[in-house]
């Protein structure tokens, strides 16, 4: 991953902090606590019952691994400007050597760092990133994408009840996913130009 991507989602994530709480830095939030929540939803997608047939919903545990990059974003922007937490976090990708290994114990391996101290395991997030065979490129044009949604929809009325979810008979999140393949992920405006073509669909914008 490049640092250019990581600054760019560092700045979204900033951005979108900042719509729902102006002071969102000073208000110290559990973001840690979140992370751990989401990692056992992750691994409910994933299966974990051996009284019953399970297969891991791959899909689902992509879209949790992104939330959990919000969260963790989210944690590391409490340390300092995108820019100075893109460098730090490139260099610990870049020392990262991983090969893919047990999904289920490598997530309670990244949920007692994250309980203990509090922090991100970015090294461990990466680990279950390759255990899931998602690459760093796909973690962008998701992470972009869902970030731009929740903004729109904040935009168009999520917070008080007035944002439609549905048009066409499809969910916006479908939407979403077929206008990311019909853009250039590499694109510097990828984010501007997905707001733009979410607000050429959307009914009322």
């Amino acid at each position: 991953m490049s640092q250019q991507q990581l600054q760019s989602m560092l700045a979204l994530q900033d951005a979108i902090n900042t719509v729902v709480n102006e002071n969102w830095r000073a208000q110290n939030f559990a973001w840690y606590r979140a992370i751990w929540v989401e990692s056992a939803e992750l691994l409910d997608h994933y299966g974990w019952k051996w009284w019953k047939k399970q297969q891991p919903e791959m899909e689902q545990v992509k879209l949790e691994l992104v939330d959990i990059w919000h969260f963790g974003l989210s944690l590391e922007l409490q340390q300092g400007s995108p820019e100075e937490v893109a460098s730090k976090m490139q260099q610990q990708l870049e020392a990262a050597a991983l090969e893919a290994g047990d999904f289920r114990e490598n997530l309670e391996a990244f949920t007692l760092n994250t309980l203990s101290t509090k922090q991100f395991d970015l090294p461990g997030f990466a680990q279950l990133m390759a255990d899931c065979e998602m690459g760093f490129d796909e973690l962008y044009r998701r992470y972009v994408g869902k970030n731009v949604l929740n903004r729109f929809r904040q935009d168009y009325g999520y917070k008080d009840g007035s944002y439609v979810k549905t048009w066409e008979g499809r969910e916006d999140n479908e939407h979403l996913a077929e206008i990311v393949q019909s853009l250039d992920a590499t694109a510097e405006n990828f984010s501007d130009q997905l707001y733009e073509a979410l607000k050429r669909r959307y009914p009322s914008a």
